[in-house]
């Protein structure tokens, strides 16, 4: 890496680590009803409550939990649906935009509330701005809060003693959002709308471009089809236009709850790599802050709810150095360019400011650095948002990306969602430990017995499970290779990250994947709802285990969780896990590829 890279991950690293910490503080007292925003808005918190019928003081057992976060994610889901089906018969639609695809409307409509925010669509071409903001928003912030209220009742399971509750799933939400998400996604709506991210609701504007633009234009038959000559190539006719339309709409607010959710839907099909998302390096920077904020902040919540703030600070260690590695490969390999131009004489230096390397696929105003650290940034995230295409990225600078997903998405992971799947991994490394040593595992004061082994099975082994059953599946059957548009390994990689990338709520693409089909818009779909809930419904069954348990003192054989150690036996577990699940898979992608662009036999 060159030092511009160091010094991009370094600035980045700390003014992240900085900003943590009294979020995780104001987030914990928020949780527990003791900030003084709790009472500030306490009649609007009540009146909520009455509204809906909610009685706050009424605590719920992990299955109540379960059953309700379950049924109003469902009922988000059927109302994000129906939006898209009736969309042109709904207000705030300028274009006129016709009603969605079933196929498509299920797969949207599902992959928002799951926090995947994978799309088959362009946004600007496709949703209207009633769509995108009662529809696609709204489950961005509900989506998010679904994550963190989890990963709360987790906690409260390890913090709990002798316990049958893990807290109010109702009072958890209207708190998350009412407290946390919406002031923040204010906040960086209003940076963001300073940088030049648009926020209205005009109709598309047609202007006038500086230069003529010629172009074929396909001529049409009585059918409505392309004519076609007699060697069966399209008959066009020259053109040329002066005029581009330039589309409108509500995006400061989106992309903000897009960001700090860890999200990833964009307002418009090129995402966070769209001038009217992404406009400058400043914004940039403030968008990949958001992705990893709430995410590391939720440590030092866990510390602090656990009466350890020791235990948190395990965890945001071992989340940064996965991380940090993961950012020099991810940048290495992308500044390393591409060999095969460099035997053919091809100059691969971008500027006299910046050194060489794969520039294809990424936005100038970015270069490679501030690509590379996005697309690992929102890989090791749950979120999906891009600001480069990763299809273009070099065969092991895709490798990362792809890799950080199928580990859980547990390197700060999305909000929530990353913390309970890191929580999930240290239960299962104690489990070794105690196995290695011949003591019962421990974490927390807590036992980790043979329930609670079961459940982490489930949660650990449901994802790749998806993941390789959803690729074999396209790989064999016709409707699934006839999205694939490059050959050999760089087709299966596209096909391995979409089903990595659905099945573990993260909603990137590789590109260069048609899957806006019936066949990858339902299998997709599929991967993503039980990606989410399956692992979901065993992560509060553990809390529900753990809230009943007694908490028992730690001894001279207990291992201790917050040291280095402990450190580096989490990481060895998320690697192991994760890694020698995928291996096959990789090796048939990724890393035949990169054997075969160096001239490797």
């Amino acid at each position: 890496m060159t030092l511009n890279a160091w010094i991009q991950l370094g600035v980045f690293l700390v003014v992240l680590l900085v900003l943590a910490r009294p979020l995780g503080r104001f987030m914990a007292d928020v949780l527990a009803g003791e900030s003084r925003v709790n009472r500030w808005f306490a009649p609007l918190e009540r009146g909520l409550y009455r509204l809906c019928g909610v009685r706050p003081e009424q605590e719920m057992h992990w299955r109540t939990y379960a059953i309700a976060l379950v049924g109003f994610n469902a009922v988000g889901a059927f109302f994000v649906y129906a939006l898209q089906r009736w969309q042109v018969w709904l207000p705030l639609n300028p274009q006129a935009f016709g009603n969605i695809t079933p196929d498509s409307s299920m797969n949207t409509a599902v992959s928002f509330v799951a926090n995947t925010n994978w799309q088959g669509y362009a946004g600007e071409s496709t949703m209207s701005y009633l769509t995108q903001m009662l529809g696609l928003a709204v489950q961005n912030f509900l989506s998010a809060a679904t994550g963190i209220a989890v990963v709360v009742a987790l906690i409260r399971g390890f913090a709990r003693h002798t316990a049958q509750t893990i807290g109010n799933f109702w009072v958890d939400m209207t708190r998350i959002t009412l407290y946390i998400l919406v002031p923040l996604s204010v906040v960086l709506a209003a940076c963001l709308m300073s940088q030049g991210v648009i926020q209205n609701f005009d109709a598309y504007k047609d202007v006038t471009t500086l230069q003529v633009t010629h172009y074929d234009n396909p001529v049409l038959g009585p059918d409505g089809q392309p004519k076609l000559d007699a060697a069966g190539k399209p008959v066009t006719t020259p053109a040329q236009t002066q005029t581009q339309t330039l589309p409108m709409g509500p995006v400061a607010s989106q992309e903000a709850i897009k960001m700090l959710g860890t999200n990833g839907g964009g307002f418009f099909n090129a995402n966070s790599a769209h001038p009217y998302e992404n406009p400058t390096p400043l914004a940039n920077f403030l968008e990949i802050l958001a992705i990893f904020l709430i995410p590391a902040a939720l440590c030092h919540t866990f510390g602090r709810m656990v009466g350890d703030r020791r235990q948190g600070l395990a965890i945001l260690a071992a989340m940064t150095i996965a991380f940090s590695i993961a950012t020099v490969a991810t940048v290495s390999a992308e500044q390393a360019g591409n060999p095969t131009l460099a035997t053919l004489g091809v100059d691969q230096q971008v500027s006299a400011a910046q050194s060489g390397g794969n520039m294809e696929g990424k936005e100038t105003r970015f270069g490679i650095v501030a690509s590379g650290i996005f697309a690992t940034v929102t890989t090791a995230a749950s979120c999906g948002a891009v600001n480069a295409m990763h299809d273009s990225l070099t065969p092991l600078g895709g490798l990362v990306p792809m890799l950080l997903m199928q580990l859980g998405e547990v390197i700060f992971g999305g909000v929530g969602s990353g913390l309970y799947g890191m929580l999930v991994f240290a239960m299962l490394a104690v489990f070794v430990a105690g196995l290695m040593i011949g003591r019962t595992p421990e974490y927390l004061g807590k036992k980790i017995e043979a329930y609670e082994m079961k459940m982490v099975a489930v949660a650990v082994l449901m994802t790749p499970l998806l993941v390789l059953l959803g690729t074999a599946l396209a790989v064999l059957v016709p409707a699934g290779q006839a999205g694939v548009a490059n050959p050999a390994t760089h087709g299966f990689s596209e096909i391995l990250y979409a089903y990595s990338s659905a099945a573990n709520n993260n909603g990137s693409a590789f590109a260069g994947l048609s899957a806006n089909t019936p066949f990858y818009n339902t299998t997709l779909g599929i991967a993503m709802w039980f990606g989410r809930f399956w692992v979901i419904v065993p992560v509060l069954a553990i809390a529900g285990a753990l809230a009943r348990k007694k908490r028992i003192a730690a001894t001279s054989g207990t291992l201790p969780t917050h040291g280095p150690l402990f450190v580096v036996l989490l990481l060895g577990t998320v690697l192991l896990v994760g890694a020698l699940t995928y291996v096959p898979a990789l090796a048939l992608g990724p890393v035949a590829e990169h054997l075969a662009m160096i001239g490797a036999h």
